[in-house]
C-alpha cells in the first residue's frame, strides 16, 4: 500500500471546511510538518488543472527554502479536492512527482468527516532512485494536518455562525 489516511469528524459544513482547503493562503496553517510556508498564488482553488505555488522550507531539501506548484487534480465543491505536488525544472518545464494530497468530505450529524489521503503510488522510478523515502514524514503528519484544519475552520465567522444556528 502507498497511501497514508487518516480521518477526523470537524464541527462545520462540508462547504465550511471546503472553503478552508480552497484557500491556497490556509494551507501552512493546515501543515503539520511546519514546511509549508507562505501561499504564491492566492486565488481560490476552482477547476481542474489549476496551478499554485507555495514557499516551502526543508533543512534536508538541497535547497533548504524552495518552492512548488501544486497542480489541481481532483474539485467536485464541495465533497473532494486534491492537487499533485511538482517544481519548476532548469529548462522551466513542470515537473509533478506522483504523490497526491486528497480530502473527501462527508456530511454527517456532527458535521463533516474529512478524510484525507496521501498517496505517493505514482511516483515514478526515477525519483524512488534519489533515495526519498516515502512518506517523508511520520503518519502523525495527517492526524496534525487535520487537527489544524478543525481549528481553522471551527475559527471561521461563517462556522461560528453556523455552529450557534
Amino acid at each position: 500500500m502507498e497511501n497514508l489516511t487518516e480521518t477526523l469528524t470537524i464541527a462545520a459544513t462540508p462547504e465550511q471546511v471546503f472553503a478552508v482547503l480552497a484557500d491556497p493562503a490556509t494551507h501552512p496553517a493546515i501543515d503539520g510538518t511546519g514546511w509549508v510556508r507562505e501561499a504564491v498564488d492566492r486565488a481560490p482553488l476552482t477547476e481542474v488543472g489549476q496551478l499554485f505555488r507555495m514557499d516551502m522550507y526543508h533543512g534536508r531539501h538541497p535547497d533548504s527554502d524552495y518552492q512548488v506548484i501544486n497542480k489541481v487534480e481532483l474539485i467536485d465543491e464541495p465533497h473532494r479536492i486534491g492537487w499533485q505536488v511538482g517544481t519548476r525544472k532548469a529548462d522551466g518545464e513542470l515537473e509533478f512527482g506522483g504523490w497526491l494530497w486528497r480530502y473527501d468530505l462527508t456530511a454527517v450529524d456532527a458535521g463533516t468527516e474529512v478524510l484525507l489521503t496521501y498517496d505517493w503510488s505514482g511516483v515514478p522510478r526515477f525519483i524512488r532512485d534519489r533515495g526519498i523515502q516515502f512518506p517523508p514524514f511520520p503518519p502523525e503528519h495527517l492526524t496534525n494536518s487535520l487537527r489544524h484544519l478543525a481549528e481553522l475552520t471551527t475559527r471561521a465567522p461563517s462556522a461560528r455562525t453556523a455552529a450557534s444556528a
